[in-house]
């Protein structure tokens, strides 16, 4: 598998393979996004999904694959870093706000900086008419965080904190993204790459979930938040190896932007499962969230 993904990287089948990857990565992490944004304490959800990917990660990376070479560890070292800011950031924004208002401004911030930091970094350029799709998918996803800020939410009283942290939370969306796009690129095998992030990555936040679970006076029961993490560690697996491989194989910049129209997916499943309302001026707001990303890749 690693072979062939390097005979088609940068060719018309890897750039139709990344188009397909990151609209998988969409999918995938709007469920992500409401596994831990569900029943249980944001902070609880992570943690355990983290763990479960861990264990689940370790033996494929210490057994199964050769070891990441020594240029890797010191990339490796900078990523651990910038996802568990990421993450506190998320967790915090989760606590305090609905998840249609948060999930959408995540999102809505991170596709610009993307885009710039992967010029930046990898000289990668957009058409005009691709920033225009650009504008029209932020607009959504900043007009469809408004809407359900004005006219779903009753209780006001940490919204303002959830937003703040939604912004810096997409900040730290580019970051890693443009990041882990240069990691996997300097990596011999993406594979290798792929899991040895999840064996570095799940073991920076089970030590904050654990202690927050120590200090709630009804500590909720283990077995369901761990069947929740197990659950969750396998969406994780598809989703970040999707975007990731998605970023090896084509521009960093329009992998991300398809990856955005999770908030399409996502307002579906706060409809549906987490019982959140989708009206007339909603659905508008969504489609153009598409539009715009579909204006980014034919323009492309």
């Amino acid at each position: 598998m690693s072979a062939w993904i390097l005979t088609v990287e940068g060719t018309q089948i890897g750039h139709q393979l990344a188009m397909v990857l990151a609209l998988s990565a969409a999918f995938l992490h709007a469920v992500f996004g409401a596994l831990q944004k569900g029943q249980h304490d944001p902070w609880l959800s992570r943690g355990a999904i983290d763990i479960c990917y861990f264990m689940m990660a370790t033996p494929i990376a210490v057994f199964v694959l050769p070891w990441p070479e020594p240029g890797l560890w010191p990339i490796f070292a900078g990523m651990v870093i910038i996802h568990l800011i990421y993450k506190l950031m998320q967790a915090a924004a989760y606590s305090r706000g609905a998840y249609t208002v948060v999930y959408p401004v995540v999102r809505g911030t991170g596709p610009v900086f993307t885009v710039l930091g992967a010029y930046l970094i990898f000289g990668e350029t957009f058409t005009m008419l691709q920033w225009v799709g650009v504008a029209v998918l932020v607009l959504g996803l900043f007009g469809l965080a408004l809407y359900n800020a004005v006219y779903l939410i009753e209780d006001r009283a940490t919204l303002r904190a959830a937003l703040g942290f939604a912004l810096v939370t997409g900040l730290f969306v580019a970051l890693y993204t443009t990041y882990d796009a240069y990691g996997i690129r300097a990596a011999q095998d993406p594979f290798v790459f792929l899991i040895w992030f999840f064996v570095l990555d799940g073991l920076s936040m089970p030590p904050f979930a654990y202690l927050r679970w120590r200090k709630m006076h009804n500590r909720p029961d283990l077995l369901p938040l761990f069947l929740r993490g197990m659950i969750g560690a396998w969406v994780a697996f598809f989703s970040f190896g999707s975007i990731m491989l998605a970023t090896r194989l084509d521009k960093v910049g329009e992998a991300a932007i398809l990856r955005e129209t999770s908030t399409v997916f996502a307002a579906l499943i706060g409809w549906y499962f987490l019982k959140e309302a989708v009206g007339p001026r909603r659905v508008a707001l969504i489609l153009s969230i598409a539009a715009g990303a579909v204006i980014v890749e034919v323009a492309g």
